[in-house]
């Protein structure tokens, strides 16, 4: 018998540039950028309620892997999909206009600490 379908809750994020974006998760999937293993986090996201885009968080492994050596220990599942969350919400409040956004983020070291930190991990 087939299993039904997930049903993915529509959120909303008002965001610093006065927007109100309605987003969904959509998927995880392994992946690469160049040569750097990580996750990427898949989001579908309106800035109009009409049209949808995807906006996809790369998680890189090697920026987690030295934040667990530093703390002695790993980033569960659930807090590397807040950090790429959160990312999401800085993308949100970052952009003016819904139509610059770049298809791609980033978590890496330049902003993982950053992005711990205001979960208070």
């Amino acid at each position: 018998m087939a299993q039904p379908s997930a049903v993915h809750r529509i959120k909303s994020y008002s965001a610093a540039s006065g927007f109100v974006y309605q987003y969904r998760f959509h998927e995880l999937l392994p992946s690469r950028r160049g040569a750097a293993p990580g996750n990427e986090y898949t989001y579908l996201v309106s800035a109009d309620r009409k049209t949808m885009f995807p906006l996809k968080i790369f998680v890189r492994r090697d920026a987690v892997e030295r934040w667990s050596k530093k703390f002695g220990r790993p980033l569960t599942g659930t807090e590397e999909y807040a950090v790429a969350k959160m990312r999401l919400f800085d993308a949100f409040d970052e952009t003016d206009n819904p139509a610059d956004f770049l298809p791609d983020l980033l978590v890496d070291d330049s902003n993982l600490d950053a992005l711990l930190t205001r979960l208070d991990l």
